[in-house]
C-alpha cells in the first residue's frame, strides 16, 4: 500500500506538501466500454461470445500508451477518469477474473503516472450491459437472475442498436434508432428488472436466491468483488487517488407505484415525459412474462396516442418469474410498514459498502460518488451518512445541446457561461452539504463533435481548418468559464483513441461522438485535438495556499488568478500556460508582496511566495 500523491482534505484535494490541487481531466475513453479488437457497435454483433470477450488493448493498446498520454498532458491535464467495466474484469463467469485485462489495467495506470497525470478508477455502466442497450454488466447477470438477453428485442424489453440498426445500408442515421436514443433503456423492462434487483432486491423478491445469498446480495457482491480484484492491484501505484461507485446507475422500479406511469412533470418528479412509451413497472413485468400491453406514447411532454408493446407475446424469463408472488400496488414503494427511500436504502449502504472494499486495499483512497442522472430532478439527494473522505463526483451536461447536437454560437458567452453556472452550482452546493464538506468534481460534461449532422467533419474533409471547431470551442470556454468560476474539478467526456469522424462510428459506442481526439484529425502537423482552443486553456494546477478567484477571457487573451499565500507550504504555486492559448508570449503582472517567479518552461509557471498574504496574478496575450 502506498499513500496517494493527492488527498482529500475537506472541501480540498491537497497534495503532498499541502498545496490546493485543481484536479481537470478528462474521461479515458469513450471506447473502453467496448471489447478489443472490433467490438464496437458500428459492426453487428449477437453477443453469443460475451464469456470469451477481451478488453485488453482498451482505451489503447500499450504500444501507443505513451503518445496518447503525452498529448493528454500536453494540452495540461493533469487527472484521469479512468473507464474499465464489471464485463471487461469477469466476463467470463461469477469469480472468474480476466488476469490479463487486469495486467494490461494496471499498466495502463501506471503509465499515466509516467506522464504525470493522477487517476481515479470508474467502473463504468451505461443502461447495465451491452444485451440492453449500453455497457457494464457481464451477460451471464440476466442468465443468473432468469432472463433470457436474446428475446429482450422481439419482447421489446431493450433497444439495442446491433437489433435495431441496418447495417447493410449505407445511411449514418436511422430512424429506426435514433441519435441518443440508448438511454430510453432505463424505462424499458430489460432494465427495470436489473436495477430493482441490484438496489432493492432484499425488499421486492425476499425469496429470491443466487448461490445461497439473496439477489442484491449476489449482484452487489459480484460487482464489488470484480472492484476489489482492481483495487489490490493498483493499491501501491501512487497516482491512483481513489474509485468512483458506479456511473449514472439507474434505478429500475425502486420509489415507483406498480401501476404509475410518467405521464407528466409533477412535484415529486420534476422530469418532463420523455419520448415514447410510459410504461409503469407493472406493465413491464407484463411484458416480460410474455403478454402484449398497451401504453401511452409520448412526444414532446404529450399523451399523442398509444401503442401496444411486445404484440407477439415472447416470454422474456427463463424460469419463474421471482416478482409474481409479491406483486402489489406498493411493492416498489413501501417495506415492512417504511417508506422506502434509494437515497437511504439503496445509495447509502452501498456507498459504504464500497468504500470499505477500496480501503481494505488502501485507506487513503478517496470515494468518488455518484447517483442516478434524474437525481436532481426527482430531489433525491445524496445519503445522510456517507463514508469519510467522499467526493461529490455527479455529471452534468448541456441536455439540450447533447441531444439536438445543435449549438447557437450566437448567444453571448457570458450569458451561456452564467446559466451554465447556475446548473453547476448544484453540485457545489450538494458538496457543501457534506459533513466537513467535500470537494465537488463534475465526472463528466463535453460537447458532441458531429453538431449539425457532421458539419465539421465534412469542413475537415474539404481541406477547411479555421473556424471548423467554432461551435464547439465556444460551448466549451462557456463550460470552462462557469467551472473557474465556481472552483470546481472536473473530467471532461472524453478521449477516445479510435475515434473516427464517421457518424456511424464516432466513440464506437451507439454513435456517440464527443471525443477530444480523433485520428482523422492527427494529419498536417495536427495533433488529433478537436475544438482543442476550448479546453485547453491556463489554470492553477497546484496552489501555494489556498485559491481566492480564477477567470480566462479566451477571445481577449486574459487571465487572472488570486489565491492567498501560505510561506509553510513548500511547494510553489504551479500555473498551465499553454502556447495554444499565448503563442507569442505573455505580458505578466503582479499584486502583492514580491514573489519568486520561475521561468515560464514546458508551458508551466512557477511563482513562491516567502511571505503569507494576498497574491493577484494577470496574464495577458502579447
Amino acid at each position: 500500500m502506498t499513500q496517494p500523491d493527492i488527498r482529500v482534505h475537506g472541501p480540498l484535494f491537497l497534495d503532498r506538501h499541502g498545496r490546493q490541487v485543481i484536479l481537470r481531466g478528462v474521461n479515458l475513453g469513450g471506447d473502453t466500454k467496448v471489447p478489443w479488437p472490433g467490438g464496437g457497435t458500428e459492426v453487428p454483433s449477437d453477443f453469443s461470445d460475451h464469456r470469451t470477450v477481451s478488453f485488453v488493448g482498451r482505451p489503447f493498446p500499450l504500444n501507443e500508451a505513451d503518445d496518447h498520454l503525452a498529448r493528454i498532458a500536453g494540452w495540461g491535464f493533469n487527472v484521469l477518469r479512468l473507464l474499465t467495466t464489471w464485463e471487461a474484469v469477469e466476463h467470463a463467469g461469477p469469480g472468474r477474473y480476466d488476469e490479463e485485462y487486469l495486467d494490461y489495467l494496471v499498466q495502463v495506470a501506471a503509465k499515466a503516472g509516467e506522464h504525470g497525470l493522477q487517476v481515479f478508477i470508474d467502473f463504468h455502466q451505461d443502461v447495465w450491459a451491452r444485451m440492453s442497450g449500453g455497457d457494464g454488466a457481464p451477460g451471464w447477470t440476466f442468465e443468473a437472475v432468469g432472463l433470457d438477453f436474446r428475446r429482450f428485442h422481439a419482447a421489446e424489453a431493450a433497444l439495442v442498436m446491433q437489433n435495431a440498426y441496418d447495417y447493410g445500408s449505407g445511411e449514418r442515421r436511422q430512424t429506426a434508432y435514433p441519435q441518443m436514443v440508448w438511454s430510453s433503456n432505463y424505462r424499458l423492462p430489460a432494465n427495470g428488472v436489473m436495477w430493482s434487483l441490484f438496489w432493492g432486491g432484499r425488499f421486492f423478491t425476499p425469496d429470491f436466491e443466487i448461490e445461497g445469498r439473496n439477489v442484491q446480495d449476489f449482484l452487489q457482491g459480484r460487482y464489488l468483488g470484480a472492484m476489489d480484484a482492481v483495487a489490490r492491484r493498483v493499491k501501491d501505484l501512487p497516482n491512483v487517488i481513489g474509485f468512483d461507485t458506479l456511473n449514472e446507475p439507474g434505478f429500475g422500479w425502486f420509489g415507483t407505484g406498480l401501476s404509475y406511469r410518467h405521464l407528466r412533470k409533477t412535484e415529486a418528479n420534476r422530469l418532463l415525459p420523455q419520448d415514447g412509451p410510459a410504461l409503469s413497472p407493472g406493465d413491464q413485468l407484463a411484458m416480460l412474462a410474455g403478454r402484449a400491453v398497451t401504453a401511452p406514447v409520448i412526444k414532446g411532454g404529450e399523451v399523442v396516442g398509444e401503442r401496444t408493446m411486445n404484440p407477439g407475446g415472447v416470454r422474456v424469463w427463463i424460469g419463474e418469474d421471482p416478482f409474481e408472488r409479491h406483486l402489489r400496488e406498493d411493492l416498489f414503494t413501501h417495506f415492512g410498514g417504511h417508506e422506502l427511500s434509494l437515497s437511504e436504502d439503496g445509495y447509502g449502504p452501498f456507498f459504504q459498502r464500497m468504500a470499505d472494499t477500496i480501503r481494505a486495499h488502501n485507506p487513503d483512497w478517496a470515494v468518488f460518488a455518484e447517483m442516478d442522472p434524474y437525481a436532481a430532478f426527482a430531489k433525491r439527494g445524496f445519503p445522510l451518512q456517507l463514508p469519510e473522505r467522499t467526493v461529490n463526483a455527479s455529471h452534468w451536461y448541456d441536455v439540450r445541446l447533447l441531444h439536438t447536437k445543435d449549438y447557437d454560437a450566437k448567444t453571448d458567452p457570458a450569458e451561456t457561461a452564467a446559466r451554465y453556472a447556475r446548473q453547476l452550482g448544484h453540485i457545489k452546493r450538494e458538496a457543501e452539504a457534506f459533513d466537513a464538506g467535500a470537494p465537488a468534481l463534475v465526472g463528466e460534461f463535453g460537447t458532441p463533435y458531429d453538431l449539425d449532422g457532421g458539419e465539421a467533419y465534412a469542413a475537415w474533409a474539404r481541406g477547411e481548418r479555421d473556424g471548423v471547431w467554432a461551435k464547439h470551442e465556444a460551448a466549451l470556454s462557456a463550460m470552462y468559464d462557469a467551472m473557474d468560476q465556481l472552483q470546481l474539478h472536473s473530467t471532461q467526456w472524453n478521449y477516445t483513441a479510435s475515434n473516427r469522424n464517421d457518424l456511424r462510428i464516432g466513440d464506437r459506442w451507439n454513435q456517440e461522438d464527443l471525443s477530444i481526439y480523433s485520428a482523422d484529425q492527427e494529419v498536417g502537423g495536427n495533433d488529433g485535438g478537436r475544438g482543442t482552443a476550448g479546453f485547453c486553456r491556463p489554470y492553477a494546477r497546484a496552489v501555494q495556499g489556498r485559491l481566492v478567484e480564477v477567470a480566462f477571457d479566451r477571445m481577449a487573451g486574459t487571465f487572472r488568478l488570486a489565491w492567498d499565500a501560505d510561506p509553510a507550504i513548500a511547494g510553489p504555486t504551479d500555473v498551465y500556460i499553454p502556447t495554444l492559448q499565448f503563442p507569442n508570449g505573455v505580458e505578466m503582472a503582479v499584486e502583492g508582496e514580491p514573489l519568486d517567479i520561475g521561468d515560464l518552461a514546458g508551458q508551466r509557471l512557477t511563482l513562491t511566495a516567502a511571505t503569507a498574504g494576498r497574491r493577484v496574478l494577470t496574464l495577458r496575450r502579447k
